[in-house]
């Protein structure tokens, strides 16, 4: 078991330590709408005409293919699969799984990819530590993962994941943290393309924890706060 390389710095902060807009919808949202609000949010990021915003949203159910994804990697098509410029392969969206965009100016902050996915790592990773959840990276594997001993030796879930693309040094798409959507709707999909049955996927209230969407959002904020700097409610 290999974990990813802890040596990038936690924080990402803003040079000017200007506040990110931060936006919750009720509601679920059309990813076709998300995908076109953050498409014209990052545009004005580039072009200094908006301030960096994190959107809290969920989507009805449906696959996304990343970049890398497979088609072999689709097992059903029992929702509506989109095709996005984000990296990585096949993900689940659903109600009950908090998607949290991140629209962030990387040159107000560090031009370092690795970096920046690094710190959406420690972002999942501290806020699963609000509930005293230990998430782990691994080197071969994207996202954040729980151990399961109670599942057998070495059986590991997978409880959030990332997704980033960066157009003229700004960020969109971002992460998503399974707090209770119906983890049945993962079986259509080979997530992330892993197929090894001791590699599965988990939610906070599958983890036994009586989580709100509202307590995973207040996690979410005084996490993020640690790592990339302050907020505003917008």
């Amino acid at each position: 078991m290999k974990t990813r390389d802890e040596t990038a710095p936690l924080h990402f902060f803003r040079e000017d330590h200007q506040p990110v807009e931060w936006r919750v919808s009720q509601g679920l949202v059309d990813y076709e709408d998300a995908l076109a609000h953050m498409e014209r949010r990052a545009e004005e990021i580039a072009a200094g005409h908006a301030a960096e915003e994190i959107w809290l949203i969920e989507h009805p159910p449906l696959y996304t293919a990343g970049t890398s994804s497979n088609s072999r990697d689709l097992v059903s098509k029992d929702f509506p699969v989109y095709e996005t410029g984000r990296g990585g392969q096949y993900t689940y969206h659903g109600p009950g799984q908090r998607v949290a965009y991140a629209m962030l100016d990387l040159t107000k902050r560090r031009q370092d990819l690795r970096a920046y996915v690094a710190s959406l790592e420690a972002w999942i990773i501290e806020t699963l530590s609000e509930f005293s959840i230990t998430g782990e990276r691994r080197e071969d594997r994207v996202g954040v993962w729980v151990k399961r001993p109670d599942k057998g030796i070495g059986h590991e879930d997978k409880i959030a994941a990332i997704g980033i693309r960066v157009r003229k040094w700004v960020s969109f798409h971002g992460i998503s943290l399974n707090v209770e959507p119906e983890l049945k709707h993962f079986s259509g999909i080979i997530p992330c393309g892993i197929s090894e049955t001791r590699y599965g996927v988990t939610s906070l209230v599958d983890l036994g924890l009586p989580v709100t969407m509202d307590d995973a959002d207040h996690a979410l904020r005084k996490s993020f706060e640690k790592i990339f700097g302050p907020t505003i409610t917008i």
